[in-house]
C-alpha cells in the first residue's frame, strides 16, 4: 500500500493514492511546529521526519521557530501520529534526510550556509546534535544533503548566485564529505570551472550504476557524473539543457528536483517558473550503457512553480506538487501515468485550498 503526504504551511496532511488510477482521497492531518520545508522516510518506512521553519524563503527574513519532528506511520493505514519531542534547529532548514541506515538525520541550510547532523534514536525518536569540528566548507547556499548508497559519503549541492548589478557572480559546488558514523570530514569540492556557471540545486543517484544526475537551477540543465567510493570527475560527462525553448528575459526561468525512475531507464527534472512560463516535467531516457540523459518529453504539469515531485516505488506514477497558483490557476497536486516507454500521460489534476499559505513539499511512501 502506498500512501501520499503533502505540506500545506505547517500541515501534513495524508492521502490514499490509487497508483493504478492516479485519484488521491484525502485522510487525515498532523502539525509540525512551524511551516513545513522538507520531509524524510526512516528506512523502515515507519516513521516520517519534517523540517519545519518561520522563516521566510531564500534570503528573506529570519523567523524563530526551526525544528524537525518526528511523526509516527500506521502501518495499516499511513495515519500520522506525533513521535516524541521535536528538537530545534538554530535556522531555517532548506533540506534533510536520513543516512542510510536512518542512524542520523541530515539538515542543510542556506542562509546562513550549514549542515548539521542529529542522532536518531533506537525507538526512532530525535536525539542530540553530533558535533562537527572537522567540518568547514559549507558552500554558498546548499539546496540538499544525500548520502551515496554506500553511506561512505555525503553529498551536499551548493547552488551559488548568478551576477547581479550589485555583485559578481558567486560560484556553486557539489560538497562531498567522508561519512563516519555520523562525524563528517571535508574530502572534496567539485566545482567545473570555480563553480562559476556551474549552479546544482538537486541530484539523485541510478539505482543500479554508478551514475549521479544533478539538476541544474541557475543553468536550466541536467548533468551526469559518473561515482566511485565518493569520488567524482571535476566535470560531467554529460550536460543537457531541460528546456523545450529558449527562456523569455522575463520568465526567471529554474529547474527544481530530479528523480531517476525506480528502473533506471528514465530521468526526469521538474522545469518551473513564478509565472505562466515553461512549468513542465523533462523527461530523458538514460543511454543504458554511457549514461547519457536524451530528452524525450516535455510534459505540461498543469500547474505553476513545481518545487517537488515524486516517482512511486512501482514506478507507474508521477504526482507533481506546485509551491503556489498564479492568476486563475490554483496551487495544484497532478497525478501522472508513466508509460513503459518512460514518458507521462495527464491522470487528475487536485486544486488545493492553501490560504495563501505555500505547499512546500510532497512525497510517497509504500508501508512496510
Amino acid at each position: 500500500m502506498t500512501v501520499l503526504y503533502a505540506s500545506i504551511g505547517a500541515d501534513l496532511i495524508h492521502f490514499d493514492i490509487s497508483v493504478t488510477e492516479g485519484t488521491l482521497i484525502r485522510r487525515g492531518t498532523v502539525m509540525a511546529p512551524a511551516n513545513i520545508q522538507y520531509v524524510w522516510p526512516h528506512m523502515s518506512r515507519r516513521f516520517l521526519y519534517a523540517a519545519s521553519s518561520d522563516s521566510a524563503s531564500g534570503m528573506g527574513p529570519a523567523g524563530k521557530t526551526h525544528h524537525v519532528s518526528a511523526f509516527r506511520i500506521d502501518p495499516a493505514t499511513g495515519a500520522l501520529s506525533p513521535h516524541g519531542a521535536p528538537i530545534p534547529l538554530p535556522y531555517r532548514p532548506i533540506h534533510m534526510a536520513t543516512d542510510v541506515p536512518s542512524d542520523h538525520v541530515m539538515v542543510a541550510f542556506n542562509n546562513p550556509p550549514d549542515l548539521k547532523v542529529y542522532h536518531i534514536n533506537d525507538d526512532a525518536t530525535l536525539g542530540a546534535e553530533v558535533p562537527q569540528p572537522g567540518l568547514t566548507d559549507r558552500g554558498i547556499f546548499p539546496h540538499q544533503v544525500l548520502p551515496f548508497p554506500d553511506n561512505s559519503h555525503i553529498v551536499m549541492p551548493t547552488r551559488g548566485f548568478d551576477a547581479t548589478k550589485d555583485k559578481p557572480e558567486e560560484p556553486g559546488a557539489l560538497k562531498i564529505f567522508r561519512n563516519d558514523n555520523g562525524v563528517l570530514r571535508d574530502e572534496v569540492s567539485i566545482a567545473p570551472n570555480g563553480g562559476f556557471g556551474f549552479g546544482p540545486r538537486h541530484l539523485d543517484f541510478h539505482p543500479t550504476r554508478p551514475w549521479i544526475y544533478v539538476a541544474l537551477e541557475r543553468q536550466n540543465a541536467v548533468a551526469m557524473f559518473p561515482h566511485d567510493k565518493g569520488r567524482l570527475p571535476a566535470a560531467p560527462l554529460f550536460q543537457e539543457t531541460t528546456l523545450r525553448d529558449p527562456p523569455a528575459p522575463d520568465a526567471h526561468q529554474m529547474v527544481g528536483t530530479v528523480h531517476v525512475h525506480p528502473n533506471g531507464r528514465f530521468v526526469y527534472v521538474a522545469n518551473r517558473a513564478r509565472n505562466n512560463a515553461e512549468n513542465t516535467i523533462a523527461v530523458f531516457a538514460i543511454d543504458r550503457t554511457s549514461g547519457k540523459p536524451v530528452p524525450i518529453q516535455h510534459a505540461n504539469t498543469n500547474g505553476i512553480h513545481c518545487r517537488t515531485f515524486h516517482i512511486d516505488p512501482t514506478g507507474r506514477l508521477l504526482v507533481c506538487a506546485h509551491i503556489q497558483g498564479f492568476g486563475d490557476i490554483p496551487t495544484r497536486l497532478t497525478t501522472f501515468h508513466i508509460g513503459g516507454d518512460g514518458k507521462l500521460t495527464l491522470a487528475q489534476t487536485y486544486d488545493m485550498e492553501t490560504g495563501g499559505r505555500f505547499m512546500w513539499w510532497m512525497g510517497m511512501v509504500t508501508l512496510p
